[in-house]
C-alpha cells in the first residue's frame, strides 16, 4: 500500500511544468527541435538531484537520465519509466494558464478566457467518470500540456514516494525524459547503453487504468509532382500544372474511408498533412497508418496507383514517391515478453483499478524503443483531448498513475534474473 502518511505532490509539480513552454517544431533542423524544451528538462534534473538521484543529468540532445538505486538484496531486472517533455505543435502552447475545476459536478466545464469553448460528458464521455474529482484545463487559449507533462509529474511524484519510503522494495529504476516525441523524433539520439534498462514503460496514456501494448505501424509518404511550366500567356498545349496534379490526387482519395475522420478502432488511414508547391513542382506529404504491416503496404500501393491515374491526365509530367519508415506496431516485440504487460496489469489492480487493455491509434516513444531492444508498453497518465484547446486531466487520475508506478516497481522487485 502507499503509506497513509505520504502526501502526493503531483498537482504542484504538474502546475509548475505546464507553465513552461516546450512545444516541438516539425520543421526545425535542430535536435531538440526547440531549445525551450531544455528549460523544463533542466528543472527536472534539479528536482531529481534534490530528491537524491545524484546522477541525474541533461545531455546535449535534451534527454534527462537518472537512476534510483535498488534497495533489494537480489539481482532483478532494471526497469525504466519514460515520458516526453515536449507538447504538440497542433495548438498554441505558450503562456499556458492552468485552471483547477475542483469537485467536478458532472456538468459543463467552461474556459475563463474563451467563452465559446466548453467540455462536458456529452462530447467527452470519460468526464462522466470524474464526478467529485478535480479537473485541470487550460484557460481556453492554449493546450494544457497534460500530454505528456501528466506523465512527467506522475513519474516524479512516484520517485519521491519511493525515496521517502525506503521500506517499499524496488530494483534499480531508470528515469528517461525525452524531447520531440510529438514530431516522431523522441528517441533519435537516446543512448540505451547509458540508460542500462532491461524493460521500460512510457507513462503517456489516457483513460484511468489503461495499458496499451499495440500501436499503429506508420510510414511517411512524400509525393513530388513534377509538372511542365510555361508562360501562362503562351501555355496552350504545353502547361501541366503540378499544383493541379496534387489537387487531383487529393480529390481522388476516398471520401468515406481511409481517412482519420472516417476510421476508428483498428482501421488504418491515409492522411495528407502538408503541401508546398509551384507550377513546376509540388510536394505533398502524407502519413500512412495501419495496425498490420500488410495493411500499410496495401495503402501505399493504393497511393502509387492513384498517382498513376493522375499522370494519365498529365502525360508530359512525372512524379516521385518517397516512403519513409516511421515506427512499427510494438506488439510484434512485446508479444515475446508477456510478463512485461502482465506486471502492469497487476500494478493497476493493486492501485485499486480495473485494468483496461487497449491500443493506440498513433505511436509513442515506446514503439521505437521496443524495436531498439527495450520492450516498452504504454501506461495511463490520465491525459485527455490532447493536442487541442479542450485538453484536460484529472488530479486523482495522475495520483493513481503514480501509485501504479510504485506498485509496478514492487512487482519487478520479485522478478529474479
Amino acid at each position: 500500500m502507499i503509506p497513509a502518511s505520504f502526501n502526493h505532490d503531483v498537482v504542484s509539480r504538474f502546475l509548475r511544468y505546464v507553465k513552461i513552454n516546450t512545444q516541438s517544431d516539425p520543421f526545425s533542423s535542430t535536435f531538440p527541435s526547440t531549445f525551450c524544451q531544455k528549460d523544463l528538462s533542466a528543472l527536472l534534473v534539479k528536482e531529481l538531484i534534490e530528491m537524491g538521484l545524484s546522477d541525474a543529468h541533461l545531455d546535449e540532445y535534451g534527454y534527462v537520465y537518472a537512476t534510483l538505486p535498488s534497495n533489494v538484496d537480489k539481482v532483478v531486472p532494471v526497469i525504466c519509466f519514460c515520458s516526453h517533455v515536449d507538447t504538440s505543435p497542433d495548438a498554441p502552447g505558450e503562456n499556458v494558464v492552468p485552471v483547477i475545476h475542483s469537485n467536478y459536478d458532472g456538468g459543463i466545464i467552461r474556459f475563463p478566457d474563451n467563452p465559446h469553448l466548453s467540455i462536458s460528458p456529452e462530447n467527452h464521455p470519460d468526464l462522466s467518470e470524474q464526478v467529485g474529482n478535480d479537473i485541470i484545463t487550460a484557460s481556453g487559449l492554449t493546450l494544457l500540456g497534460a500530454d505528456n507533462k501528466a506523465g512527467v509529474a506522475a513519474i516524479m511524484n512516484a520517485m519521491n514516494i519511493l525515496i521517502a519510503n525506503p521500506e517499499i522494495p524496488h530494483g534499480t529504476i531508470k528515469i528517461l525524459f525525452t524531447p520531440d516525441e510529438e514530431i516522431g523524433k523522441g528517441v533519435n539520439f537516446v543512448n540505451l547503453e547509458k540508460l542500462g534498462a532491461d524493460f521500460a514503460y512510457t507513462i503517456d496514456g489516457e483513460r484511468l487504468g489503461s495499458m496499451e501494448d499495440e500501436t499503429f505501424s506508420a510510414d511517411g509518404v512524400e509525393i513530388i509532382f513534377k509538372g511542365v511550366s510555361a508562360h501562362p500567356g503562351f501555355a496552350y498545349g504545353k502547361l501541366e500544372n503540378s499544383i493541379k496534379m496534387a489537387g487531383l490526387f487529393l480529390d481522388l482519395l476516398p471520401k468515406d474511408k481511409l481517412s482519420p475522420e472516417t476510421t476508428k478502432d483498428k482501421q488504418g488511414f491515409i492522411h495528407p498533412v502538408n503541401i508546398v508547391g509551384k507550377t513546376e513542382s509540388t510536394s505533398l506529404h502524407l502519413i500512412v497508418r495501419d495496425f498490420n504491416l500488410s495493411g500499410l503496404i496495401d495503402m501505399e500501393n493504393y497511393i502509387k496507383s492513384t498517382v498513376d491515374l493522375v499522370l494519365e491526365k498529365f502525360p508530359q509530367s512525372s512524379a516521385e514517391i518517397i516512403v519513409t519508415e516511421q515506427y512499427r506496431n510494438m506488439y510484434e516485440v512485446l508479444k515475446n515478453y508477456p510478463f512485461v504487460s502482465d506486471y502492469a496489469y497487476k500494478a493497476i489492480e493493486q492501485a485499486g483499478l480495473k485494468p483496461v487493455k487497449s491500443f493506440i491509434r498513433g505511436g509513442t516513444d515506446g514503439s521505437r524503443l521496443s524495436f531498439m531492444g527495450l520492450p516498452c508498453p504504454n501506461l495511463f497518465a490520465g491525459e485527455h483531448a490532447f493536442h487541442s484547446l479542450e485538453e484536460w486531466v484529472s488530479v486523482q487520475d495522475m495520483e493513481k498513475s503514480s501509485e501504479m508506478i510504485v506498485y509496478l516497481a514492487g512487482i519487478w522487485a520479485n522478478h529474479e534474473k
